[in-house]
């Protein structure tokens, strides 16, 4: 069951980016980082066990929040370098203790807080 784990493209760092997404709405909920190790235990758990960059640790979501991940399905990209972790979210997702981590909109203008479109776009002048 573990030999696809060798066919994944990890950075220099052993680590490969993860994406969550609620499973049954689409919705994007985060980024973050997982380790062949954090991989192979969400596996098994069929919990999201992440890798902390900055802490140098494992974490698995909601051990502090309460705000858990339960993995429905797991994904790779067409390259094999990032994973997209399908999830039923419970709570928030974000650390800013929001359903999304993705909620500041990109435009003209600079970056906006607290966007409340469901997908935020970049709005291009039509003079560029």
């Amino acid at each position: 069951m573990t030999e696809f784990i060798e066919k994944l493209r990890f950075n220099a760092d052993g680590l490969i980016p993860a994406i969550a997404q609620q499973w049954d709405s689409g919705e994007v909920l985060m980024m973050a980082w997982m380790s062949k190790k954090t991989l192979l235990k969400s596996l098994k758990q069929k919990k999201a066990i992440y890798y902390s960059r900055s802490r140098q640790s494992e974490w698995r979501k909601g051990d502090t929040s309460g705000n858990t991940q339960i993995i429905r399905e797991i994904r790779l990209d067409c390259d094999k370098d990032c994973i997209l972790l399908l999830v039923d979210q419970t709570g928030a997702a974000c650390h800013e203790n929001t359903r999304s981590c993705f909620t500041k909109l990109l435009s003209e203008t600079g970056i906006i807080d607290n966007a409340k479109t469901a997908y935020p776009t970049l709005r291009i002048s039509k003079e560029i």
